[in-house]
């Protein structure tokens, strides 16, 4: 993308101060990245600058560089497909803190999208109103609900709108300067003022404090990768590696050829949508109420699968009535200090996954105790008090729940969970279509029936979990995984697609444990899945349907890499080393910068979102209020010191 020019600075609503002494140079903050995870952060810097920087303090400036609009940023920019939804219902996304967030800052109330949508529809905020979206985007705010999964575009005008209102919260005088640049590296002591270089200026950006708020970045493909890409260059072949689908060139897809996709998450549906619906294709439902695909023609052949063999569970289509789980319960702060306090750094499989397991199943007897009695054989504060007593993952839980929870189809198995096609062999191609259909049909049921509601407390659980998780670092990548297959699936009418698309042959499900190899002799690729032994699908195309790994040592992002060789350390996976309380990125003596910070899921303290649920106590609004406060700290300090003008 060519660079934009620096647009001019945005100043606050406020007038500027005139009566502060100002030093002989201005203190300047710079942001890299001007995404979700930044628009946060300078709400944050908003919410708490009139107690940390007030009382006649100098005004100061924040620099925001990134060759995307700020706001959405890259992800959520607002050129993207109209048909690429977000996977949380409406009322389930906010950019605001509330008294459930964990922080030293004010609460600052927001709406949530859904929110946000009813007050443009009733004209209750000051300065806009639906006539100043687009047509096609205040059409969709006009009917947008809480239950609705809004698309992509409409979060983009949600999250131009949150930054838009946190600039104008900064207190008076402070400006805003937006660099439509990459930022292609840091410079400076660790006790001086600080150089971002911006890729085609001469002229670096200088600053006291600098933060990265990259967001998602692309990575240099791994050995595996390579060879993959290399084979298709050598027989003409379509190689898509990991990537953003949005950002995909999908061109390669040929209509009516199979292609082989390897995995069954968010970008596998971001890509479904593209090459059928994005292609001319339609659904219509029969009088049955069953949806069924019309092609355009224009359709590759989607053969699909992945460890699990199954896609990411439908979102959850009921609320939680009742009592909700009293959580954390089992694996709160006291079991993070004990995990943290130990001279070894904590196993995850040893140490952690136990106390999860127990949290987990917690959560889930809790709700089936509670809300549905007649299936237990107990009373919860007998089972409650029993269950407490026993060691994780022990035979005494085992046999406590089994004799308290009648029905198998009650208990929670989360090894079952994981692995939902594990020792299933299917005779023919054909049965293995109809047994992942069938996984699917019934997932879709279970999700939207509240006669299963210890589901959605597992769900309440996981981000509790989640929210703990972030103060032992990097943990590894398989939690990350097992958390989104549970609980940041698709919407449920996705999956209702992509049913139709199976019974229409448009996509082919593999099944799990898929094998991809690279058959030279006939010059394609190879699939195989474990339910169906024997069977193979060759094809000329091959994406690989993930994001890439974020990690410092293969991505793309100058800054980053230069950031690691030069001194900042890195976690065993690869993942940017930073203080588990403000962000400070730490060098690999441990040693926190005084001047640099970053969040964000290239780092070890990645929380599971820019944005959350309203009232989860969200570990990224937790991290931006620490990192703001720890930023005006540091504005504060050295505006003291520095030399006033004559």
């Amino acid at each position: 993308m060519s660079a934009i020019p620096d647009l001019p600075p945005r100043t606050p609503r406020s007038s500027l101060s005139s009566a502060s002494p100002r030093p002989s140079r201005p203190s300047a903050v710079v942001v890299v990245g001007a995404g979700p995870r930044a628009t946060g952060l300078v709400e944050r810097l908003a919410a708490n600058a009139p107690e940390l920087y007030g009382d006649g303090a100098p005004p100061f400036a924040v620099h925001l560089v990134d060759p995307y609009p700020p706001g959405g940023g890259r992800i959520w920019r607002p050129d993207q497909s109209p048909l690429l939804w977000m996977n949380s219902m409406a009322e389930d996304v906010t950019m605001f803190t509330d008294e459930s967030v964990e922080r030293d800052g004010p609460v600052r109330p927001g709406p949530s999208l859904a929110e946000w949508a009813a007050q443009l529809r009733d004209g209750e905020l000051p300065g806009t109103s639906l006539r100043a979206l687009p047509p096609e985007l205040a059409a969709e705010a006009a009917t947008l609900t809480g239950q609705t999964f809004a698309t992509r575009r409409l979060q983009s005008a949600y999250l131009r709108w949150v930054y838009e209102r946190s600039v104008a919260a900064l207190p008076p005088g402070v400006t805003v300067h937006e660099h439509r640049y990459r930022a292609v590296r840091i410079t400076g002591p660790r006790d001086g003022r600080q150089q971002v270089w911006l890729e085609g200026r001469a002229t670096p950006i200088t600053a006291d404090a600098v933060v990265l708020a990259l967001g998602h970045l692309d990575a240099e493909p791994d050995a595996e990768q390579r060879a993959l890409t290399a084979f298709a260059a050598e027989y003409g072949l379509v190689h898509l590696p990991p990537e953003f689908t949005a950002d995909s060139d999908l061109s390669g897809l040929r209509p009516g050829e199979p292609v082989l996709v390897r995995g069954l998450g968010l970008a596998f549906i971001d890509l479904m949508v593209l090459v059928t619906e994005g292609r001319g294709g339609r659904y219509e439902r029969g009088p049955d109420g069953e949806l069924t695909y019309r092609p355009s023609g224009r359709e590759p052949v989607l053969h699909v699968g992945s460890r699990r063999g199954v896609p990411y569970h439908a979102k959850i289509g009921y609320p939680l009535d009742g009592e909700r789980p009293p959580l954390p319960r089992f694996f709160g702060p006291a079991e993070v200090d004990a995990l943290l306090r130990r001279p070894e750094r904590p196993d995850f499989r040893r140490d952690i996954w136990p106390l999860i397991d127990k949290e987990l199943g917690y959560a889930h007897y809790h709700r089936l105790f509670t809300a549905h009695p007649g299936r237990t054989a107990l009373d919860w504060p007998a089972f409650e008090e029993r269950y407490a007593a026993c060691p994780p993952g022990s035979p005494a839980l085992a046999a406590l729940v089994a004799s308290a929870v009648p029905d198998p189809a009650d208990r929670l198995d989360l090894d079952a969970l994981d692995h939902p096609l594990a020792g299933l062999r299917y005779p023919t191609d054909e049965t293995l279509q109809q047994g992942v259909r069938g996984w699917i049909e019934a997932d879709l049921a279970r999700r939207h029936n509240p006669e299963h509601s210890p589901d959605l407390a597992v769900f309440l659980a996981l981000l509790s979990v989640y929210g703990q998780l972030i103060r032992l670092g990097d943990i590894g990548g398989w939690w990350h995984g097992f958390f989104s297959y549970l609980a940041s699936g698709p919407p449920g009418p996705r999956l209702e697609q992509l049913l139709a698309l199976s019974r229409a042959g448009v996509v082919r499900f593999l099944g799990a444990e898929l094998t991809v190899t690279a058959d030279p002799g006939r010059g394609v690729f190879r699939a195989t899945g474990a339910g169906l032994p024997g069977h193979s699908v060759e094809a000329r195309a091959l994406v690989e349907a993930r994001l890439p790994e974020p990690t410092v040592e293969r991505t793309r992002d100058p800054l980053l890499r230069a950031l690691h060789r030069n001194g900042a350390s890195a976690t065993p996976a690869g993942l940017l080393a930073v203080s588990s309380g403000d962000g400070r990125i730490l060098d690999r003596a441990g040693r926190p910068h005084p001047r640099r910070f970053a969040l964000g899921p290239h780092t070890d303290a990645r929380a599971s979102g820019a944005f959350a649920r309203p009232r989860t106590n969200a570990p990224a609004f937790r991290q931006n209020d620490a990192t703001a406060r720890a930023l005006l700290r540091c504005l504060r300090e050295l505006a003291r010191s520095a030399p006033l003008s004559a």
